[in-house]
């Protein structure tokens, strides 16, 4: 299973361990990653509601992923598995780095970047690039690894990304403003395709109209900036000069009505350039024209890009069919713009958090016109089901959890890192009349041994957060009792439709939805729980080059 079959692929797992052992050798066209690192604090998943306020609901996703850890000495193994079998250049640098810097988080941080950096390098045909989007806390450090690792001479690009909104403590000293997207690409042609944006200026400085037409245009200069060139050197009209172009082309361009000899300028022809024939204004390494994503764009994860940024790097270093991999993929902007351009993708994330909220984003922009696509790494049967479960308790974190609320398209309900139980792992919003209101249903998860006093603090759970619907989810089997309590609860009818009922509490097991069983509810208009990505239209076939 390589990343040159033509199926798009979101993989759930750690990255360096699915680049290993999934993605073939020069099999992707273009990288961006976006690596979460904050050496004071957790990274963490916000949510928002459709509303567009931040919910309560804040889950932990890096807790812990960017120590130095010395109890488990994990850091320190990878350190050296760089150090012994990564490039020389690289284990070099990582050895100084460590002199330099000693055993904290920026070091634990550039370690698991080092590793990596040399599988990124070994996926990228030599025709790709790659794009590391990060801010100047550590792009400096960065920087020096990835020239150790694809080479100084390939280096292409430091972007400055301006933001719509600086952060940070502008009363103590310049509020920053920017991120940092570092560029390179392999030893190969490289792919490019240039990116231009609009001139602003171009009615001033295409002021003349031709008759007829209707066309703008503006004359400009046919002579040659450099005087020596005896060859180009000859008669045109008159006029003796060192010009731009051979006879044979000043005369093909005077029979084609754009050779213009102007009145005055002591009767040097000009060449007539149409406004509509020019590219625009060449993109810079400055972007100040893309603001932060907002409005409905927004979905309510913390780092997520504008897809306007995404497009334009995706435009310039790919093209259509070509594998775009995103390794640390978050909500998938990269992904959504990747499929919108026609290119083939690879996204990974570790979270059944981000790989839910991505295949909303995905299905929700595209509907029917999405590609088909693969979801691996998770769960696929029962057995697959429990080994997450275990390997989700013996961790101490909610990755099973997690993606069984992905199961029945739930979300998350509370605060995790504050010990916080009120017996609700998640919820589902809906909607049943032309209220606007939407109505709730609490969710429980359970991978261990279940009971029927689970199910009745459930029905407890309903009646304090006024839900209309109650949802079981369980790995285990449902005893007869836990059943029975479940059917005292009785039915939810919709004010609206009498003749609808409802199981008010219900039981799945994670084997039912496997097999496609889902939650009974109403389903008369698109679902609350998550904010919906805008509808977008494909892009036509052809290459997209101004921006």
């Amino acid at each position: 299973m390589t990343a040159t079959d033509q199926t798009n692929r979101l993989y759930f797992g750690d990255n360096l361990d699915i680049l290993r052992n999934h993605v073939a050798d020069a099999s992707v066209d273009l990288i961006y990653l976006d690596p979460p690192f904050n050496s004071n604090a957790n990274y963490n998943v916000l949510f928002q509601e459709k509303s567009g306020q931040q919910s309560a609901a804040q889950i932990t996703a890096f807790e812990d992923t960017w120590h130095w850890d010395n109890v488990t000495l994990e850091t320190e193994k990878a350190y050296q598995d760089v150090v012994a079998n990564g490039p020389k250049k690289l284990s070099d640098l990582l050895q100084a780095m460590r002199s330099f810097l000693g055993e904290n988080d920026m070091m634990a941080y550039l370690t698991m970047m080092a590793q990596r950096m040399v599988e990124l390098h070994r996926v990228l045909k030599d025709t790709g690039s790659i794009y590391l989007h990060c801010d100047p806390t550590a792009s400096h450090y960065l920087k020096l690894l990835m020239d150790s690792v694809f080479g100084a001479t390939n280096f292409r690009n430091e972007i400055t990304w301006k933001r719509s909104h600086p952060k940070g403590h502008a009363f103590t000293r310049f509020a920053s403003n920017h991120d940092v997207i570092l560029t390179y690409g392999s030893a190969g042609n490289v792919t490019w395709n240039p990116m231009y944006t609009a001139n602003p200026r171009a009615e001033e400085q295409y002021s003349l109209i031709e008759e007829g037409t209707g066309r703008r245009y503006q004359l400009t200069s046919l002579l040659n900036p450099n005087p020596n060139r005896p060859n180009l050197t000859y008669e045109f009209k008159g006029v003796t000069k060192v010009w731009r172009w051979t006879k044979e082309r000043m005369e093909r361009a005077d029979r084609d009505g754009l050779i213009v000899v102007p009145r005055g300028g002591q009767g040097i022809p000009r060449l007539k350039r149409y406004l509509d024939e020019q590219e625009g204004i060449p993109i810079g390494d400055t972007w100040d024209d893309i603001p932060i994503a907002a409005g409905n764009e927004r979905l309510g994860y913390p780092t997520q890009k504008p897809e306007a940024l995404l497009e334009r790097i995706v435009s310039a270093s790919s093209n259509e069919g070509d594998v775009v991999l995103d390794p640390f993929c978050g909500c998938g902007t990269a992904i959504a713009a990747a499929e919108r351009l026609n290119r083939r993708w690879i996204g990974i994330d570790i979270t059944h958090i981000a790989i839910t909220l991505i295949r909303h984003r995905l299905h929700d922009t595209f509907k029917d016109d999405l590609k088909p696509y693969e979801v691996l790494g998770q769960p696929q049967d029962v057995a697959s089901a429990q080994a997450l479960a275990v390997d989700s308790e013996n961790s101490g974190r909610y990755q099973f959890e997690w993606w069984a609320l992905g199961l029945v398209d739930a979300r998350p309900a509370q605060d995790r890192r504050k010990g916080a139980d009120s017996g609700i792992d998640g919820y589902i919003n809906f909607f049943d009349d032309n209220t606007g209101k939407a109505k709730r249903i609490v969710v429980q998860v359970k991978s261990g041994h279940v009971t029927r006093n689970q199910v009745a603090t459930l029905k407890g759970d309903m009646e304090r957060e006024k839900a209309e619907i109650g949802l079981f989810v369980t790995l285990q089997p449902p005893t007869g009792p836990m059943q029975s309590e479940a059917a005292s609860a009785g039915f939810y009818t919709p004010e609206h439709f009498p003749d609808a009922q409802y199981p008010r509490v219900q039981i799945l097991t994670i084997e039912e939805l496997l097999n496609g069983q889902q939650a009974q509810y109403p389903r008369l208009a698109p679902e609350a729980t998550f904010r919906r990505a805008p509808r977008r239209r494909r892009a036509a076939g052809t290459q997209s080059t101004l921006v």
